[in-house]
């Protein structure tokens, strides 16, 4: 979210290196440890760290540049982010105690209530209602600091409204995907509406001619990526559902053992007594 763009400012720059950095450690030590993890998913964390920092720096100083910023930072990068499943890369790369307590807590009550999708949705639409139709904006473009939040709090609101919706890593607790399904139908409704409403009413400070500008670009681009998000979100309902997937441990004919997969002790909400699990990828 920008009203002008060109440099990445240092704390955001920095979380973006800091974000490379700890996934391709990750990465690293899973693999050290012999475990397997899908090229597509690395792919689409680093994708999704260039899309944020595209929104850093969106080019223009107007309503629908900082709109763009919106789209790129608050729901194009979190459905990247969320596929490359980092929660689950973390549990396979550290030793098995770490892995277990990191587990617990992900399970805890504070975790289930933040990443619950009714949560995840108000803070997401709502935040976004809180911005454009009070002081926060005009606030926000006097102050930088403002600014950083509201970049922090987009970004992070859009991630677990996505992971709520699509994510991969564990969530034991994530509600089902029928009820899933009306909160991410009643988003949609909530981010069209807010962008027909900014249509007619632009933030203070916003001329008309830019408001409608920067109103369309969120209605039909959030269209757009809120359209990309029910594909995935369709297709993993399909593919959990669908009776001729292979299911269990399996063996090419190759004769190549699958690769490794989160053993049961370490997912969250499984047993930690149970003997570890070798199956297919998460991915």
């Amino acid at each position: 979210m920008v009203h002008g763009g060109g440099t990445l400012s240092w704390p955001i720059a920095a979380s973006l290196w800091a974000a490379a950095a700890g996934y391709l450690a990750a990465l690293i030590a899973a693999r050290r440890a012999g475990r397997w993890w899908p090229p597509w998913r690395t792919a689409c964390w680093y994708a999704g760290l260039l899309v944020a920092a595209a929104a850093a720096t969106a080019p223009g100083h107007g309503f629908a540049a900082h709109m763009t910023g919106h789209l790129l930072l608050g729901m194009a990068a979190p459905v990247l982010l969320v596929l490359a499943a980092p929660v689950t890369l973390v549990l396979r790369a550290l030793p098995v105690r770490r892995a277990r307590t990191l587990s617990h807590v992900l399970a805890g009550r504070p975790v289930r209530v933040l990443t619950h999708p009714v949560t995840a949705a108000a803070l997401d639409a709502g935040g976004l209602w809180v911005l454009y139709t009070t002081g926060l904006f005009a606030v926000m473009a006097e102050r930088p600091w403002v600014h950083l939040l509201v970049q922090a709090h987009v970004l992070a609101a859009g991630y677990l409204f996505t992971a709520s919706m699509i994510g991969v890593d564990p969530a034991p607790h994530r509600p089902g995907r029928r009820f899933r399904a009306v909160v991410l139908v009643a988003f949609a409704a909530a981010h069209a509406m807010l962008a027909k409403h900014l249509y007619g009413h632009p933030p203070a400070g916003v001329l008309p001619a830019g408001g409608r500008a920067g109103a369309e670009l969120m209605y039909y681009g959030g269209d757009l990526i809120d359209l990309v998000l029910i594909v995935v979100f369709c297709r993993q309902w399909y593919a959990a559902t669908d009776p001729h997937r292979r299911r269990g441990p399996a063996v090419p004919a190759s004769g190549t053992p699958r690769p490794w997969r989160l053993p049961e002790e370490l997912r969250i909400g499984g047993d930690p007594a149970a003997p570890a699990a070798r199956a297919g990828p998460a991915g």
